[in-house]
């Protein structure tokens, strides 16, 4: 099922998508270890997503807001997919990433909120913005990696890839 919802959003994504690096890790058990704990639980969401958009206006690049808790494997996984160095140059080239922690589902949901989400359905929840508009891109595909584990690094860097420009 997971593998369907892929297809489709790969299917659904802008056809003018920037290809997707080539990935030397063939699974998850070549990722570094221990996987990453890529959420502040005591930042200030809303000052990050707000320098990160200024950052995304700036630099000519799309808002990427990583919704997560450290307590998700799912969300560590992709992390530590997103630090293998291709796909960590391909993230920093199209997208301006901003990790936004959302605990158990309690905690900075204003954020999704704005974009027509009261909570997502999963974590991670990936929210693709045009900064020039603050539109959602990726409207009805924001948890398709939410099973990141049952996927493989390529495939994460390939849904990366079908959002760009």
């Amino acid at each position: 099922m997971r593998n369907i919802l892929l297809l489709v959003a790969l299917v659904s994504a802008p056809l003018s998508a920037a290809p997707a690096p080539h990935l030397a890790a063939r699974n998850f058990d070549q990722l570094a270890k221990p996987l990453p704990l890529p959420y502040d639980e005591k930042a200030d969401a809303e000052a990050a997503v707000k320098a990160a958009m200024g950052r995304a206006k700036t630099n000519h690049k799309l808002l990427l807001i990583d919704l997560g808790g450290n307590w998700c494997p799912d969300c560590r996984v992709l992390a530590g997919t997103m630090e293998l160095p291709e796909l960590k140059r391909f993230v920093s080239k199209q997208y301006e990433l901003v990790m936004i922690d959302v605990g158990r589902f309690d905690r900075n949901l204003q954020i999704p909120g704005r974009y027509g989400i009261d909570k997502p359905k999963g974590v991670p929840a990936l929210l693709v913005i045009d900064p020039k508009t603050n539109r959602l891109l990726n409207k009805g595909h924001e948890t398709a990696l939410s099973d990141a584990r049952s996927m493989t690094p390529q495939a994460l860097a390939d849904w990366l890839a079908s959002w760009t420009r």
